[in-house]
């Protein structure tokens, strides 16, 4: 086996939820550059964003923790400098590190001001060896971005044109400056599209309009949500296509520049987007169009054993950061809780203390936002197809994914499902109990066989 480490980039947008890509059966919308992804590499079509809101997903994201072990706990918090990072164990391994994007983890309040123009100290970047980026900015034709580089800082500046073609292009100046380094590099695209606002280059913003959007089965057919559903899809499937096409310049590029051979891809999101399933839109709910994310691993690395195909592993967020240490056979530091799951890629590396049974969820402090959900809870989906979600002292939702993809039927109040629903609190329970997360999970007599 080639002993070349490989070169690793993260490219994910914000609140692309799993289910829209052409790959994932979508009608609406052409992703050839995913698709081709995903006909050369691994799916993790049940991959969850540990924690449905930007914040606190990418905290989990890039320290391998539960949100909840991070200092990142809600929205605008700021995750602690001190706090080791995928990009030191990276840079520990001899890589070169470099960020282009969204960062959301500084704690700014747009209560205080536009964050696009909140410039992030050098000591909360992450430890990346350079850094472009910005805290948050809801205007992709008006981004603004720093950073520091080669040659120092770099101070604010507005970017020409589209965000999500603005950092790739300079993604792909990074890529030919590492074209003949000799050390490896771990390269990370964060984009704030297809988050909301949702409107994209006139020349993927014509392709759609709001009557020709195909609805999930899920979705109400009340006028106010499905008027308000398809206006935002359209634009949302315009995003999601720009989204693709760069991907389809990072792939030729990396071909052109001879980096195609020793890199590896990993495609994802922080977050879904409801958009109108069960009459609910945005995040931070437990509905599988909030949670569930796109994951897919592909390139030419060698060490990939070329067992194509789909993985039904329950990856999170969480366990992002030590699968893509795995994966270019690195040790996974002991502050990371995530599992690694490089084995799936790599056949030199093996599953460690057997697969998870089951992910949690959280939702830790609500933000209150229109459209949100305005009280904490916590969930578990099970490798068997269960999901269970309770509020506070309170069951809340239970669904058998397998029989009800679309979460039409909630059996959580019924108890014809009693003995399931105890199976399932007393696996959250223990799940919780593992990871320090001290939630108050319901106690009702009615957990027992009537």
């Amino acid at each position: 086996m080639n002993s070349t480490p490989p070169n690793v980039i993260w490219i994910f947008g914000d609140q692309h939820r799993a289910q829209s890509w052409s790959g994932a059966g979508d009608p609406n919308l052409a992703t050839p550059n995913l698709d081709r992804m995903a006909a050369e590499g691994i799916v993790f079509r049940r991959a969850l964003s540990t924690y449905p809101l930007c914040c606190p997903a990418r905290a989990a994201l890039l320290t391998g923790l539960h949100p909840h072990q991070t200092t990142v706990r809600g929205h605008e918090q700021p995750l602690d400098p001190a706090q080791p990072t995928v990009a030191h164990a990276f840079r520990a391994a001899g890589y070169h590190t470099a960020w282009f994007g969204k960062w959301h983890l500084d704690g700014f309040r747009e209560s205080d001001g536009r964050a696009a123009f909140h410039v992030v100290g050098r000591e909360r970047r992450g430890g990346f060896d350079e850094w472009l980026g910005y805290d948050n900015n809801n205007s992709p034709w008006d981004c603004w971005a720093h950073g520091h580089g080669p040659r120092g800082e770099i101070p604010p500046y507005h970017l020409d044109g589209y965000e999500t073609d603005a950092f790739t292009t300079r993604l792909l100046g990074y890529l030919q400056e590492r074209k003949s380094a000799a050390a490896p590099f771990f390269a990370v695209l964060s984009l704030q599209p297809p988050h909301n606002p949702y409107a994209a280059p006139e020349e993927w913003m014509r392709r759609h309009t709001p009557a020709r959007v195909v609805l999930r089965p899920n979705v109400p057919d009340v006028p106010r949500i499905t008027d308000r559903a398809r206006r935002e899809l359209a634009g949302y499937h315009a995003m999601i296509e720009n989204l693709d096409w760069n991907v389809g310049r990072i792939r030729t590029a990396l071909a052109d520049l001879g980096l195609a051979r020793n890199t590896i891809l990993v495609f994802f999101s922080d977050h879904g987007d409801m958009h109108g399933s069960h009459g609910q839109f945005l995040k931070t709910c437990p509905w599988e169009e909030s949670i569930r994310v796109p994951c897919i691993i592909a390139g030419e690395s060698p060490y990939y054993d070329r067992r194509q195909g789909v993985c039904d592993d329950l990856v999170t967020l969480t366990d992002l950061a030590p699968t893509t240490l795995g994966l270019c056979g690195l040790e996974v530091p002991a502050t990371m809780t995530g599992y690694d799951y490089s084995f799936r890629w790599r056949p030199d590396r093996r599953p460690k203390d057997g697969l998870p049974d089951a992910a949690v969820l959280q939702c830790l402090e609500p933000t209150l936002h229109p459209d949100s959900v305005d009280r904490p809870w916590r969930g578990i989906v099970t490798r068997d197809g269960w999901k269970y979600v309770v509020l506070e002292h309170q069951p809340w939702l239970l669904f058998n994914l397998t029989d009800d993809p679309f979460e039409r039927v909630n059996l959580a109040h019924n108890s014809v499902h009693w003995q399931e629903r105890n199976r399932l609190h007393n696996l959250l329970r223990a799940q919780l109990d593992s990871a320090g997360d001290v939630f108050r999970l319901p106690d009702d007599p009615t957990f027992s066989s009537p």
